[in-house]
């Protein structure tokens, strides 16, 4: 096959989606309406936990972070989708495409980050009530978010300036819904080898030491929770948890169903299905899982979305 320089290539060409005319406008709606779901339901959570002040906690914290990172995740890659199916124009420029790729990688890393910050936090208030507000202070919440963006910009940048020394093949098709990383990589002529490397290494890393502290959070969370003498207390430690558990089993869980398939399987369809299934649903469905579960996000929505009813004209 023909080679084409960097300098060369203007283009790629999305054809993850294919679908006939007839159901267009269904396919435009449908991830229009999720796009809507997904932005305004997190920028509700974040406006929520924002103007109550029984909200300015730890926890909290987190969710409001981990609510922006969904609506960034969601913006990366829907808007483009929905541009290429109105105009039916399947293209993305070169430099759209690697930046598409970094932020996904940034923000997709960011959420795993935040969910380990969070597995940690719920570790601390319930694992060691007397000291949570001591250790949990405001300055450690800003260093771990900071942390956790350093390590998730660094992540993204090492992918995206590796792809910037391959060169490409004249096909410059990505069977795919968004320029994803290892879809990318396969339409390189020039040698993958590390960039290969790095994608099973580095994620590897970073994920294991995520679901590691995750796992030990959660163990001893259960060792504390073992102690507490009283049924209600019980219920109080584990509805602290739910939704954090909720929201870590639907994210790790699609994330392993996109690598089983990329690994196991060759077929285009799956691969973008799972991939759908972790980069667009989890974001939409996470602010109904902190609301619906907490009935103090359910409380400051609620007021929130009165006072703003009030206040209109």
């Amino acid at each position: 096959m023909e080679l084409s320089n960097q300098s060369d290539i203007s283009e790629f060409f999305l054809i993850g989606l294919t679908y006939t005319p007839d159901i267009e406008s269904f396919i435009f709606a449908l991830f229009l309406s999720i796009y809507f779901v997904t932005v305004f339901g997190n920028i509700l959570v974040i406006l929520a936990v924002s103007s109550d002040s029984h909200l300015h906690t730890p926890m909290y914290f987190f969710i409001a972070n981990l609510s922006f990172t969904d609506i960034c995740i969601s913006t990366t890659i829907i808007p483009k989708m929905l541009v290429n199916i109105q105009t039916q124009d399947q293209s993305i420029s070169y430099a759209g495409c690697l930046s598409q790729v970094c932020f996904v990688l940034i923000f997709g890393t960011l959420e795993n980050c935040i969910l380990a910050v969070m597995a940690y936090d719920r570790y601390l208030a319930i694992g060691h009530p007397l000291s949570y507000t001591v250790i949990m202070n405001p300055l450690l919440c800003v260093l771990l978010i900071f942390l956790s963006l350093l390590i998730s910009i660094m992540y993204g940048l090492l992918h995206s300036l590796m792809l910037l020394n391959l060169s490409f093949c004249t096909d410059h098709n990505i069977f795919h819904f968004f320029c994803e990383l290892v879809q990318v990589i396969k339409l390189a002529c020039s040698d993958t080898f590390i960039n290969t490397l790095l994608i099973y290494i580095v994620p590897s890393i970073i994920g294991g030491i995520s679901i590691a502290g995750i796992i030990f959070s959660y163990i001893q969370i259960m060792s504390s929770i073992l102690k507490i003498s009283s049924v209600q207390g019980r219920n109080k430690a584990f509805s602290t948890c739910g939704s954090h558990l909720s929201v870590v089993s639907l994210f790790y869980g699609t994330a392993f169903g996109v690598y089983m398939s990329s690994a196991i399987s060759d077929s285009s369809v799956k691969n973008v299905v799972f991939s759908m299934m972790y980069i667009v649903v989890p974001q939409m469905l996470n602010p109904f899982i902190y609301s619906l579960r907490n009935k103090e996000m359910k409380q400051a929505m609620r007021h929130f979305i009165i006072s703003v009813v009030l206040s209109s004209p």
